[in-house]
Formats: C-alpha cells, sequence, structure tokens
C-alpha cells in the first residue's frame, strides 16, 4: 500500500509539473514577442571606431599621472604635423593647468577622463554627472572651450553611465587599438601593436606618462602616414548627428 501511495504522489507531481509547463508555453503563444522584449535589455555603447571610407585615425593619450614624458610627445607630434586627444582626469588637470594649457596651445583636443579616476559602473546618476560635470568645468576654467567628449577610467561602463554621458553632450570613447604602454612594453612592439590593429576609422589609445610611448610615436607616424593615413582629433573622426552604433561600438552614419 505504502508502494501504491508513494506512486501515486509522483504520478500527480507528474502531471503538476507538465500543467505548469503547459500553462507556459500558453502565455509565451500569447504574449508572443513582448515576451522576449520585456527580459531582454538592449546595451547602450560608447564609440571605439568609426566607418569611414577615408584613412582617417586618431591617437589618444589618458592623463591620470605624471608629466614625465607629455613635453616628449607633445614634440614629436610637432614634428610630424599630427594632432591628437587628450583625455584629462580633474584633479590631474588641476595639478597641472600649465600643460593644460601647453596642450590646447598646440592645436590638441581635450576631454574629460573623469574628476576622480573611479569605476563609473558602480556609482549612481548624481555621482556620474557630478564627475563628469566637475572634471568638463575644470578644463573648461583652463582652456575656454566646450568639452565634448569623455573616456570612462579603466574602459569601464553601463548602460546608465553611457546613456548619463550622452544625456550631457558628452560623447563617450573607447578605442580599438590598445597600444598596451601602460605594461611599459619596449617603443617597438608598442608601433608594431597599433601599426598591425589600425584601420581607417581606429581610435588608438596611450597613455601621456607611458614610458615608452614617446619613443614608439616616430615609427607609428612615419609608417602610418607612409601608408596614407591622417591622424585627426576624436572629434573630427567621429559622426556628430545622424549615426548608429553596431555590436561592436563602431560608429556608422544613419542610412539615408
Amino acid at each position: 500500500m505504502k508502494i501504491i501511495c508513494f506512486k501515486a504522489k509522483r504520478f500527480l507531481s507528474g502531471i503538476g509539473l507538465l500543467a505548469l509547463a503547459v500553462a507556459v508555453l500558453f502565455v509565451m503563444r500569447e504574449v508572443g514577442m513582448y515576451a522576449v522584449h520585456a527580459i531582454s535589455t538592449a546595451r547602450s555603447l560608447p564609440i571605439y571606431s568609426v566607418e569611414r571610407e577615408e584613412k582617417r585615425i586618431a591617437i589618444s593619450f589618458d592623463c591620470a599621472w605624471g608629466t614625465e614624458y607629455t613635453d616628449a610627445l607633445l614634440r614629436e607630434m610637432e614634428r610630424s604635423g599630427v594632432r591628437c586627444t587628450f583625455f584629462m582626469v580633474q584633479f590631474w588637470t588641476e595639478k597641472y593647468p600649465e600643460y593644460v594649457k601647453k596642450i590646447d596651445e598646440a592645436g590638441h583636443e581635450i576631454g574629460t577622463h573623469s574628476k576622480t579616476h573611479s569605476y563609473m559602473s558602480r556609482q549612481s546618476e548624481s555621482e556620474i554627472r557630478e564627475e563628469l560635470v566637475s572634471s568638463s568645468e575644470a578644463i573648461e576654467k583652463v582652456t575656454g572651450k566646450k568639452v565634448e567628449l569623455f573616456r570612462p577610467p579603466y574602459g569601464d561602463y553601463d548602460n546608465l553611465l553611457i546613456d548619463t554621458s550622452n544625456a550631457l553632450g558628452l560623447y563617450p570613447i573607447q578605442w580599438d587599438v590598445d597600444s598596451l604602454d601602460w605594461k611599459n612594453l619596449s617603443a617597438t612592439d608598442i608601433a608594431m601593436r597599433v601599426i598591425n590593429g589600425v584601420k581607417p576609422g581606429s581610435i588608438i589609445l596611450c597613455h601621456n606618462n607611458g614610458l615608452h610611448t614617446a619613443e614608439a610615436l616616430p615609427l607609428i607616424f612615419s609608417t602610418l602616414q607612409n601608408r596614407g593615413y591622417e591622424f585627426v582629433p576624436i572629434g573630427e573622426l567621429i559622426y556628430r548627428e545622424n549615426y548608429t552604433i553596431d555590436s561592436t561600438g563602431r560608429q556608422k552614419p544613419a542610412a539615408a
């Protein structure tokens, strides 16, 4: 008798699971695609690279610590006729205003790299706004020019950070070519990573205080310029309106 009761309970349990499965299938059929949309989330992305027919690329330098090699970077860019984009953290901006001014007067573009160089995906919207507004104002105080670009520290972001940045009129910028100069690679290794990685519309990541970055620039500039590439600031590479960003972060002009 105990065996019969056990089998009866297992049978009824099986009936219950089957009924639940049927109910779920019925709801999914009735709701259709709405169910899919309800559980999926669209990813907000920064700009990693730009779809361009012409061979235009941008090299950028993140400024968070030190200035020891910054003058050498500026000399190499002046020698090669290259204009670039510097992303500055607020505490760097406030510590080295003379370099902010020097970089601006040399014709280079300046964007914000946040106020405190924190992992901003862990911040609230109000904290993000404070980081972006305060750091932009610190740069604008020195240059008198509006800041339009933002690079998240550590390349770390989430939807809230990207959406808030866009809402403040700042284009969030990543990169598709990483020099890895912060690892103190040799000048040749840095140069070859960049040279072999670029394509039209690429954005190159470097740092103003990389140990061998300045040494790598002559080879990078001469090789890529000989291949027909033109270096421009990121603000002259990206589209300002009527664009889309695909799943890889590549910005493209919107279809007509």
